[in-house]
């Protein structure tokens, strides 16, 4: 099983963002990507680059504009603000109106909350977080039947036209859509901890692309607004959507029930290939966690996944800085490679 990662990922440093009434260090660190990348170089993994397929596979997901503004976002801001710390912190309420022309106002008009400082290096690693989601979807595409995309910055909070938590590229719907040039029927599995609520927004009126998210309850865990089990999508996308929610404190038994659900949701709609949002942050021990998953659980998770039968693309999502965030990514990873092996004797 190959995996895609880009260096340049590692450019966006930001510092700290504003969350329930206080600053607070940012959890989204390069770090992150670096203890995965490294365990993968230890457990054999072939690490390929991705290639540049340019900004119109991003664009077909989110609003040309929005991409656009990330550019040269940062230097704007430097020119107009000098030290000042770029922090979005002017949004509006439900949409009417335009961007502005300052660099205050279009921060706020495509960004939902804090969680998206602008960093030097922020475009960059947007930029190619979303390449390696494109690469890994493009190897699926041409046969792969497992493809890695270790994408940080994360991207399925973001929304078509706005950045949220932590995310501003939506890499797994960017994956979804790239994969629909070959498979009339696409699934996303969200098994992060949080609503993959960009992604579910993204294609709640679209019935080509299935999105089954299971996350903690929103109704008091971020991120709030999108993710409950009444939502099943809308027009044409009317029952493609499912969310499968968890209780704050539940453990292994609750979450691979629930996710056992998911996994007969996806086989009854008919999926031909399938995006994996894949959150580490499940995890007992993860800082931003409220739930109870165990390794086991995620080698669970990895093998049953890989029965499915679909092509693949991993595309990875949240997995903080807690103490298993490296063992939890090396038991899923390559759980997901001994199945693989498995079935390759078989057949």
């Amino acid at each position: 099983m190959k995996a895609i990662f880009d260096e340049r990922q590692l450019l966006h440093t930001p510092e700290r963002y504003f969350r329930r009434g206080a600053y607070m260090p940012h959890p989204e660190q390069a770090e992150r990507a670096v203890l995965i990348r490294d365990m993968l170089k230890r457990n054999d993994f072939a690490i390929e680059p991705p290639r540049d397929f340019g900004e119109e596979p991003i664009k077909a997901i989110h609003d040309p504009d929005y991409v656009d503004f990330w550019k040269d976002a940062y230097q704007r801001w430097r020119a107009e603000a000098g030290d000042a710390e770029p922090i979005p912190n002017c949004h509006p309420g439900p949409r009417r109106g335009r961007p502005s022309s300052s660099i205050y106002g279009q921060l706020g008009w495509w960004a939902t909350d804090t969680s998206v400082p602008l960093t030097e290096g922020l475009w960059q690693a947007i930029y190619w977080s979303a390449q390696t989601a494109l690469e890994a979807a493009e190897r699926v595409k041409q046969g792969d039947r497992m493809v890695y995309g270790l994408c940080r910055p994360p991207g399925h909070h973001a929304l078509s036209n706005a950045s949220n938590g932590f995310c501003a590229f939506n890499n797994a719907a960017i994956a979804a859509q790239s994969l629909r040039a070959r498979f009339s029927k696409v699934a996303i599995l969200d098994i992060d901890t949080h609503t993959g609520n960009g992604t579910l927004d993204i294609f709640y009126e679209r019935g080509d692309v299935f999105v089954c998210s299971l996350h903690v309850d929103p109704a008091t865990y971020p991120t709030y607004y999108l993710g409950y089990e009444d939502e099943r999508g809308e027009g044409a996308g009317e029952g493609a959507t499912v969310n499968l929610t968890l209780k704050p404190g539940d453990g292994v038994e609750q979450i691979l029930a629930r996710f056992h659900e998911g996994l007969k949701a996806i086989g009854d709609f008919g999926a031909e290939a399938l995006v994996v949002s894949l959150g580490f942050d499940m995890a007992a021990d993860d800082p931003l966690s409220e739930v109870k998953m165990t390794a086991d659980g995620f080698d669970t998770m990895a093998r049953e996944i890989v029965r499915l039968g679909l092509p693949t693309a991993l595309i990875q999502e949240g997995g903080y800085l807690g103490p298993s965030l490296s063992d939890n990514a090396e038991t899923y990873l390559t759980a997901s490679r001994d199945e693989l092996a498995k079935l390759t004797l078989v057949s």
